[in-house]
């Protein structure tokens, strides 16, 4: 039997309770706005659900589906949409939704890319960030948790397609990194 998870950073209490936060803040944010939450596949998928039963103002939802090549760090990752909006967000008020944003690469090709749509506003909201790591000029309107440089898992972030299903974040042991 595989072993389920690495040593945790952020518990499940802790997400629920800062995701009510940030629900709070925007839905105040955005209060008599047309809102569209675009959720990024698939990292974004446990935090936006969350997120978005946390927002008590009325929202459109949607979905973008991109791939990457290399890893959530590296710095050349050339990011590619797999999908388009099936919103129009012409006029419309976008919050974009990731899990993390770490190099800042995947979310400034996405807010340039949806910027083409002519949006009235978009802004970036993201589960977790690493700063340190940032190479792109990208602005994050809200953040979840600041978050060391390792590697996390769980809460819909992946190592090989593993761990999202963890309730929990948690840094994978270097081990599992190793192969071991």
């Amino acid at each position: 039997m595989e072993r389920m998870f690495g040593k945790p950073i952020v518990t499940q209490e802790q997400m629920r309770a800062r995701i009510r936060e940030m629900g709070r803040q925007i839905s105040a944010d955005y209060a008599g706005k047309d809102l569209v939450l675009v959720g990024v596949l698939k990292g974004a998928y446990a935090f936006y659900a969350d997120l978005a039963r946390a927002i008590r103002i009325p929202v459109r939802v949607d979905f973008i589906v991109v791939t990457s090549s290399g890893s959530r760090s590296k710095r050349a990752a050339k990011v590619k949409l797999a999908t388009e909006l099936t919103e129009e967000i012409a006029g419309k008020d976008v919050l974009l939704v990731e899990d993390i944003v770490d190099s800042g690469l995947t979310a400034q090709h996405l807010v340039k890319a949806l910027t083409k749509k002519r949006p009235r506003s978009i802004n970036v909201c993201t589960l977790l960030s690493k700063p340190d790591q940032r190479v792109a000029d990208v602005q994050v309107a809200y953040v979840g948790f600041t978050v060391p440089n390792q590697y996390i898992v769980g809460y819909g972030l992946d190592y090989r397609q593993k761990y999202r299903n963890l309730p929990y974040l948690a840094v994978l042991d270097q081990k599992e990194l190793l192969g071991e």
